[in-house]
């Protein structure tokens, strides 16, 4: 076992033998395990110290690139000049990483990060394990891995712990406020049902392989560009897209995708990557072999592009996911997202007049509705404002913006922390838990995974 430590040896409390009864959930400590790290996000969850969770987190994977960048990760947020984290790190490696995990559980929640082929299978042995699990998305891949999702979901109800995806892009400020305008009906009226062709919803993400987290260049493993390993976009990215769009639509309500969701259409397409390209972003000089299927030269056909229709409560939604290499101007990932209804759109926006800041806007679907629409959403602003003070509306005339203060755009690492916050709230109190979330997680998977299911018998 190669152990560790980023700041001090750690002591093991020992249980207390005079324990007559199980203490409040409350006032139990949290301890982190953190599982075969291989992608960013784990270190994120720790950029951070919480309340009641112990500095110790112990880490299981095997020896190789993940872990050492996850080390480096943390090490750089122990060692910042600013609000330093404390974190102490116990490392297990070996092939049985797993394994001795599930047997030797020196903690309570696991957090799991990393390549998505068989990450439902570690999820749900975790729970069975009676370990609760903070993992990010996706929690699978392919349609065919939907009962795994729901029996691991039904075992951690079952044995009253939780089992939470890690849904950042409900904690950015324009998605929350969106969210509140989109069911004022004087603002949007009623939604739209839309058609196939002008869906009533749409979205698109675009996001980058060549990148910088936490400040540094962050490299990829080779892995990360396998779509049977990592998933096709709309499986990956897109996840948080149609969690959105479920999440915004019916608030607090849970959708039965047997019933309420109808998948029409799908497309998939390639990013194509060169060798030099590939070499930048993971430090490897050959594409690996299991990438064969895909290299024609020394170009990489990278699937990692799609698009998704469906029908959600008779409600036409469009979700796009794609990648480039490398943003053209360095703004980074890009966001949009248009609800129709019958009196306004609202759109969340980032591009080159928004200065690659996501902006709230709200358009009226006629002049003669302009007056109507502006009073509804000055009166909900104003109503929100205990909630997001400082946050306003400004007129542009055919449309109007929602200003909102710098101190709510904290960016996307720190939704991370928020997210763990959430989680660690649901672990000491599984009550705190929505009842609709289960069944709102196998909707957005059983979309996800059926839209790239349809591109590929397309394509």
């Amino acid at each position: 076992m190669l152990k560790l430590l980023l700041t001090l040896v750690v002591l093991i409390e020992q249980p207390s033998i005079s324990q007559t009864r199980p203490p409040d959930r409350a006032m139990i400590e949290v301890k982190l395990i953190t599982l075969d790290p291989g992608h960013f996000h784990a270190a994120l969850v720790q950029k951070r110290m919480y309340p009641d969770v112990s500095k110790r987190v112990d880490i299981y994977a095997p020896l190789g690139f993940d872990l050492t960048e996850h080390l480096n990760r943390i090490s750089r947020f122990n060692l910042r000049a600013s609000d330093p984290t404390a974190w102490e790190l116990e490392v297990h490696t070996g092939p049985d990483f797993f394994e001795r995990l599930l047997k030797e559980r020196p903690g309570n929640a696991v957090v799991i990060s990393g390549r998505n082929q068989g990450k439902i299978d570690r999820v749900k042995a975790c729970v069975e394990a009676g370990l609760n699990v903070l993992a990010d998305k996706p929690w699978i891949i392919n349609s065919g891995e939907l009962s795994k999702l729901e029996a691991a979901l039904n075992g951690a109800d079952q044995n009253g712990i939780i089992a939470y995806d890690i849904m950042t892009e409900r904690y950015e400020i324009t998605t929350m406020l969106q969210r509140e305008l989109v069911n004022d009906t004087g603002i949007l009226g009623s939604i739209s049902a839309g058609s196939e062709q002008e869906p009533a919803v749409y979205m698109d993400g675009v996001h980058h392989l060549m990148k910088t987290v936490a400040g540094v260049p962050n490299l990829r493993p080779g892995w990360f560009f396998d779509v049977d390993q990592q998933g096709e976009g709309l499986a990956d990215t897109g996840t948080h897209l149609v969690d959105l769009v479920q999440w915004m639509l019916f608030p607090e309500q849970a959708v039965d995708y047997r019933k309420d969701i109808k998948v029409i259409g799908a497309k998939r397409w390639a990013t194509v990557i060169s060798k030099a390209q590939f070499r930048n972003v993971t430090g490897e000089h050959e594409f690996p072999e299991y990438l064969s299927a895909n290299v024609k030269g020394d170009q990489l056909d990278l699937y990692c592009n799609g698009w998704v229709s469906y029908t959600l409560r008779g409600v036409h939604v469009k979700v796009k996911a794609s990648w480039d290499y490398e943003s053209s101007d360095g703004a980074g990932d890009t966001h949009f997202a248009a609800f129709k209804g019958s009196r306004s759109r609202i759109e969340v926006r980032q591009g080159r007049e928004e200065k690659h800041r996501t902006e709230l806007y709200v358009v009226p679907n006629s002049r003669e509705m302009k007056a109507d629409v502006l009073a509804a959403l000055k009166k909900k602003i104003e109503s929100l404002k205990a909630k997001f003070p400082g946050v306003t509306v400004e007129d542009l005339g055919e449309l109007a913006r929602v200003k909102i203060p710098d101190q709510y755009r904290v960016g996307h690492e720190e939704h991370f922390a928020q997210v763990t916050d959430r989680f660690l709230e649901c672990v000491k109190n599984p009550r705190a838990m929505p009842a609709w979330e289960k069944a709102n997680m196998l909707s957005k998977y059983y979309v996800t995974t059926k839209g790239v299911e349809l591109s590929r018998s397309n394509n």
